[in-house]
């Protein structure tokens, strides 16, 4: 195993995990969170948010109480925000939260994301094109993150946006270029309320000042407490129950432990892998956790730092190979697949020999990507238990899957998002 084989790669990977969003070193474009990791799986306990394998939990404690026409929601680390009114002007970050939005009938509420609209967009395109009447109108949308390398978010432009409510944690804004606890608080009190929880997408650490009243949630807790902010429950309770069918499912038709493959969670750039956990907790693994699968890489202590050489890469030889942002977003898996075969050492890892090199989902999920995130992963790690994976090209939308072949209903979650329910 490399660790810092290159310094430059060392700290575009840093950028990359910490930060989302900001095009960083040899044209990488991150997703739209905080840090490195994954999300909890298997039954789990409320609050908790430790990764087991079900995600049964519904976020029912969330604290949500309705008095006339004020109401109030609870999330760590922002504690309970009082609202008068549903925030109709929000502004957003990542694209956990843009996914949330428009799962609940409020895209059209959000006034920007962290990074380039088209880019994560075209990520929310792939999967709604499969969603009938289901879209995220992006045009106008300002782009918060100015910076290369690290976040730079002016303070000016929350000003400028003004708006109801900053769907974003408070505690991964202290972490961005200038920000200081004072600057924090003042947007809090001069424009409106922080409510977001970033550090849950790994359990990692958040900043010191948030540290002692930080909780780390499944991402279907943080789910159903956005919905409450958007007065939405009855949408997320129908939408947690196609989740649950399915996962419902997916458990009940696993095969025994020692017939599942050995799977390796890479991104390849500058013939450097990154590896990620496939079974670790925290939201970015919602999509794969739950499959159970053998993480090729569960001897190592895999970090944000940690990489790995083509020899290395050969040396371990998982089954299968999974590729994160490889739906319509910043990899052309294809390409790299092409890249692998042609490498005299590449060329022989089993999964490409075998042709298990996927595209893998956005680990900065929310519950309409997690669904196709999910069905997606079974199918392409478990083809006789939940038929086949089609393939998909770079920039395609979400592939299209024969009606008997979907692990869920997708005119059933379309009209939960439209409102015919």
């Amino acid at each position: 195993m490399e660790r810092g084989s290159a310094d430059r790669s060392q700290s575009t990977r840093r950028a990359y995990l910490k930060y989302g969003g900001a095009v960083v070193g040899a044209g990488l474009l991150a997703g739209c969170a905080s840090d490195d990791g994954a999300e909890g799986e298997s039954p789990e306990t409320t609050g908790s948010g430790d990764g087991s394998v079900g995600e049964t939990d519904t976020g029912a404690d969330s604290e949500t109480t309705d008095s006339g026409g004020s109401y109030s929601v609870s999330m760590a680390p922002v504690g309970t925000v009082e609202f008068d009114s549903v925030p109709q002007n929000v502004m957003v970050y990542s694209l956990l939260y843009a996914d949330m939005a428009v799962a609940y009938g409020r895209g059209d509420a959000v006034n920007s994301l962290g990074f380039d609209a088209d880019a994560g967009g075209r990520t929310l395109d792939a999967y709604y094109a499969r969603l009938d009447g289901v879209s995220f109108d992006r045009s106008g949308l300002e782009q918060l993150n100015t910076g290369s390398g690290s976040a730079n978010v002016d303070k000016e432009l929350v000003y400028e946006l003004n708006s109801d409510l900053h769907l974003v944690d408070p505690s991964l804004v202290l972490s961005f270029d200038g920000w200081e606890q004072s600057d924090v608080d003042e947007i809090r009190t001069n424009v409106a309320p922080w409510f977001g929880n970033a550090y849950s997408r790994a359990h990692s650490p958040p900043p010191e000042e948030y540290r002692d009243d930080y909780e780390y949630y499944i991402l279907w807790e943080i789910s159903g407490r956005v919905s409450e902010v958007f007065r939405e429950r009855q949408r997320f309770e129908a939408l947690r129950s196609v989740y649950d069918e399915m996962l419902e499912r997916i458990r009940s038709n696993l095969p025994p432990a020692d017939q599942r493959p050995s799977v390796g969670t890479v991104i390849l750039m500058d013939e450097t892998f990154y590896p990620s956990k496939l079974n670790a907790p925290g939201f970015a693994a919602a999509h794969t956790r739950p499959l159970e699968a053998n993480d090729a890489f569960a001897a190592d202590d895999v970090t944000y730092e940690t990489t790995y050489d083509y020899e290395t890469m050969l040396e371990i030889d998982p089954d299968a190979i999974l590729h994160p942002f490889g739906i319509a977003s910043y990899y052309d898996v294809g390409q790299i697949r092409r890249t692998l075969e042609e490498h005299p050492v590449g060329g022989q890892l089993t999964a490409v020999q075998n042709d298990r090199v996927y595209p893998s989902g956005n680990p900065v999920q929310g519950p309409l990507m997690n669904l196709f995130q999910l069905e997606m992963t079974a199918k392409q790690l478990y083809p006789d238990q939940f038929g086949e994976w089609p393939g998909y090209e770079n920039g395609d939308p979400y592939p299209e899957i024969p009606e008997s072949e979907r692990l869920f209903d997708r005119q059933r979650v379309a009209d939960i998002v439209t409102g015919r329910l």
